[in-house]
């Protein structure tokens, strides 16, 4: 399987601005590659592969010689990425979607590129660098040890412009020992998580401890023309407010993913349409569905479990929570009633807990009703 090794990269001025400076040439490449392909079609009804847009690089080096500071291999994964945008905008089309067309790039808006192999690329110096072709000796720090087999090397820029290389490693699953517990889990807003074990993973509000900071930035913001040093200076601090929060996030998903892969052999989610329900017009709500970050919950838990040998599952949340766990009676209430009480088997209980029992049985009944893992 393939796992991904992140780690902070600390360049000198001079790499900084060389770094800059791929991101730029690659920015050029999708955006003409982009152009070529649209255009192609409109004007000549003719549609343009991968390969085709390779060949054009070439001759767009001999036109553009500035072109040449770029690194080539680089250039061609930000071909492949317009290649992979369109395969998933048509792909979407077939489906009946409405998707958008793939966008041009803006200045600030491509924060990546990528070496596709490491031969001749990158290598590892033994004063803790990292030897990148056309960029030069920068200092990394690896704060974990790297797994695998190393594939590939994506240099990314974050939103308050620190440098990281992602190493895509190719990697041998390491399974832990059988496990017979099972748990299914209902995700909500009053509760992180209730288990149908009865345990509860309690919320933690990220934004709320920084929402006076963000507020008060955005106001200060708003304040000073556009363009402005100063504005620049508040953008930079309002984007280090989003990423304390955004990273409080992805520790709290990592380590509660990581106890509950360790403790169940299964664990079922409710397959929830996350965008869908933020178009309910409540503000509130929506920014407390986007704060508690369940997909990225799911997401960590699920690679965490393909490495384990565990089993995530996603169950149909439809009617999870009106359904009653003892007797299958649909039992109608609102979002204030927190109490399920059956009026046919006298079962009463939590309705969160009622919830994780209905989410468990469905996933549960979603394995027999199809090829099951050795391990369970």
């Amino acid at each position: 399987m393939r796992m991904t090794f992140k780690y902070r990269l600390y360049p000198t001025k001079a790499q900084r601005t060389a770094l800059e400076r791929q991101l730029d040439l690659c920015r050029w490449v999708y955006n003409k590659t982009l152009e070529v392909r649209r255009d192609a079609w409109q004007n000549e009804q003719r549609s343009l592969g991968r390969y085709d847009t390779n060949l054009l690089l070439t001759r767009w080096k001999q036109e553009c010689g500035w072109l040449n500071e770029g690194h080539a291999q680089a250039m061609q994964d930000a071909q492949k990425r317009v290649d992979l945008a369109f395969r998933a905008f048509f792909r979407r089309v077939k489906a009946g979607e409405k998707p958008g067309y793939p966008r041009f790039k803006g200045k600030g808006w491509y924060d990546s590129f990528t070496y596709p192999q490491p031969k001749g690329n990158w290598r590892f110096l033994d004063n803790g660098r990292l030897r990148v072709s056309k960029i030069g000796d920068v200092k990394i720090k690896l704060h974990r040890p790297m797994a695998g087999t190393q594939k590939t090397l994506t240099l990314r820029r974050d939103s308050v412009g620190n440098w990281y290389a992602c190493f895509s490693c190719e990697v041998e699953p390491s399974p832990l020992p059988v496990s017979s517990e099972m748990a299914g889990i209902d995700l909500g807003l009053k509760a992180f998580a209730v288990l149908s074990t009865g345990d509860t993973i309690k919320r933690q509000r990220w934004m709320k401890r920084d929402a006076k900071d963000i507020a008060r930035l955005q106001r200060k913001k708003e304040k000073l023309p556009k363009g402005s040093a100063e504005r620049r200076k508040v953008i930079r601090a309002l984007c280090h407010a989003y990423r304390r929060a955004n990273n409080r996030r992805n520790d709290f998903a990592h380590q509660e993913s990581r106890k509950l892969i360790n403790r169940f052999g299964l664990i079922a989610f409710e397959n929830l349409d996350i965008q869908d329900m933020q178009t309910n017009g409540d503000r509130v709500v929506n920014r407390n569905i986007a704060d508690v970050a369940w997909g990225r919950f799911v997401q960590f838990s699920a690679y965490k479990a393909e490495s384990a040998g565990r089993a995530v599952v996603l169950v149909n949340p439809r009617g999870t929570t009106q359904q009653c766990s003892g007797c299958g009676e649909v039992v109608p209430k609102d979002l204030s009633v927190r109490v399920h009480d059956c009026p046919h088997c006298g079962l009463k209980l939590d309705r969160d807990l009622n919830a994780a029992l209905n989410i468990l049985a469905r996933g549960l009944a979603s394995l027999d009703s199809g090829p099951r893992s050795p391990r369970l």
